[in-house]
C-alpha cells in the first residue's frame, strides 16, 4: 500500500512518525476522509476547507493546496493499480519538546493515506442501536475530525460490526446526536430532521450537501435538539458519511423504518449519485 508523506512517496509500511509529534504527543491532529469516483475525489474543496479551518484555530501553519492534492490523489490511485481508493489526509501538529505548544506549529507531519474501499452497495440497508457511551463534547467551540477519537473508538466496541449496523450517540442531556461514522437523518410527515450542530456533532460535508439538497427540493430542514423518541417515530432514517454516502436505516429497536424504500431518501441519493457521475465526468 502507498501513502505520500510531506512531499514524498513511501510505501504505507515504511512511514515513520517522530514520538515527540504533537499529534502522538498531545493528540494534535486533525484529518479528512473521503473517497474517489473514477480516479476523482468528490467534494474535496469542502473537506479541505473544513480542514484549513481546525488547522488555522490551533495554529498549524500548513499549506494545502486542491489541485496538488488531486495530483497526489490521482498517482496514489495508479500506483495501486488504478482502482478507486479509500483516503485520509492527515496533518499533525508536528514535532516540539515535551511541553505545550509554541506560539505556531510550523512545520507539521502531513500523510496522505490510501487503502482499497470496501466493497459498496447503494441501498444497502443498516440496523441501528442506541450506544450506551455518550457523545463527548468537542474539544474546541466546533467538532473537528480530530485524533480525539476516543468517544468513539469506545462506542465502536459496543457493535460487532459497522458493516451491518451504526450506533447512534446520545448527547450527556440524552439528545440524538450522531453516529459512530456518520450523520443522523430521519423524515416525519414531510419534513427531513437532523440534529443541530450544538450538540456536538461533525458538521459532515455530506450531511451539509444533504441539507442544501432537501432545500432546493423544497424540503422543510429541521435542525434541532431532539430526544430519541423523535427519531424512533420517523418514517424514514438514513445516515451520511462521504465513504458510505447516503445509507437506508431499516430498524432501531423496535422501531421499523422504510429503509431503502424512502421516498426521500431515495430522491436524495439519485440525486448524490448524479451529482457524483456529472463531477467525474467534467474532470
Amino acid at each position: 500500500m502507498w501513502a505520500w508523506m510531506n512531499g514524498e512517496f513511501v510505501k504505507a509500511d515504511e512511514l515513520r512518525i517522530s514520538p515527540f509529534d504533537h499529534g502522538f504527543l498531545y493528540g494534535l491532529g486533525f484529518f479528512e476522509t473521503f473517497r474517489t469516483y473514477e480516479g476523482q475525489p468528490f467534494l474535496l474543496e469542502e473537506h479541505i476547507e473544513r480542514l484549513r479551518k481546525a488547522l488555522d484555530e490551533f495554529r498549524i501553519d500548513v499549506e494545502l493546496d486542491v489541485d496538488k492534492l488531486t495530483a497526489i490523489i490521482c498517482e496514489l490511485n495508479a500506483r495501486s493499480g488504478g482502482e478507486d481508493g479509500y483516503f485520509r489526509l492527515n496533518v499533525s501538529a508536528g514535532v516540539h519538546d515535551i511541553g505545550l505548544a509554541p506560539s505556531v506549529y510550523e512545520k507539521p507531519t502531513v500523510i496522505l493515506f490510501r487503502k482499497n474501499l470496501p466493497p459498496l452497495t447503494r441501498g444497502k440497508e443498516k440496523s441501528a442501536v442506541w450506544l450506551k457511551t455518550r457523545r463527548n463534547t468537542p474539544e474546541s467551540e466546533q467538532r473537528y475530525k480530530s485524533h480525539h477519537y476516543a468517544n468513539n473508538v469506545l462506542a465502536r466496541l459496543e457493535l460487532p460490526s459497522l458493516a451491518e449496523q451504526e450506533g447512534f450517540f446520545l448527547t450527556g442531556e440524552g439528545h440524538v446526536a450522531e453516529g459512530i461514522t456518520s450523520n443522523i437523518f430521519w423524515v416525519k410527515d414531510g419534513g427531513l430532521y437532523t440534529p443541530a450542530l450544538e450538540t456536538g456533532i461533525l458538521a459532515g460535508i455530506t450531511r451539509d450537501w444533504v441539507i442544501w439538497e432537501a432545500h432546493s427540493l423544497g424540503i422543510n430542514v429541521v435542525e434541532g435538539l431532539f430526544t430519541p423518541d423523535k427519531l424512533e417515530a420517523a418514517e424514514e432514517v438514513f445516515v451520511t458519511n462521504a465513504v458510505q454516502e447516503l445509507v437506508p436505516i431499516l430498524q432501531l429497536g423496535s422501531s421499523r423504518f422504510a429503509g431503502r424504500n424512502g421516498m426521500l431518501y431515495t430522491k436524495l441519493h439519485e440525486l448524490y449519485v448524479k451529482q457524483v457521475e456529472q463531477t467525474s465526468k467534467e474532470r
